[in-house]
């Protein structure tokens, strides 16, 4: 497959996924997109368990992803939002079903 002509294959880009998050995480909590940045932990971001659980609602459909309720517990910051989400997306690229 040319990348070129696949919409799908940049979005394992860990640019391309880094950027998307750090764009939904501060949509969804009405930050500035400048403070939201690739080493934020959701502490410094004052995301609460309510707040993560709509920020993984808003993750999912922005990347047409199920993210597994007991592994998002274990996700407390954005690097590990965006290794998780690449892993989620290869997995479904290469027809997996989860992590």
């Amino acid at each position: 497959m040319n990348a070129s002509t696949e919409p799908t294959l940049g979005t394992t880009d860990p640019d391309s996924v880094q950027g998307r998050v750090l764009r939904v995480v501060a949509t969804s909590r009405r930050l500035p997109t400048e403070s939201v940045t690739s080493d934020s932990t959701f502490e410094q971001l004052g995301i609460d368990s309510l707040d993560r659980i709509n920020l993984l609602f808003d993750l999912e459909n922005e990347f047409d992803i199920s993210i597994d309720d007991e592994e998002a517990k274990t996700i407390t910051t954005i690097p590990q939002m965006v290794t998780g989400i690449q892993q989620l997306l290869q997995s479904k690229e290469s027809g997996l079903a989860s992590i």
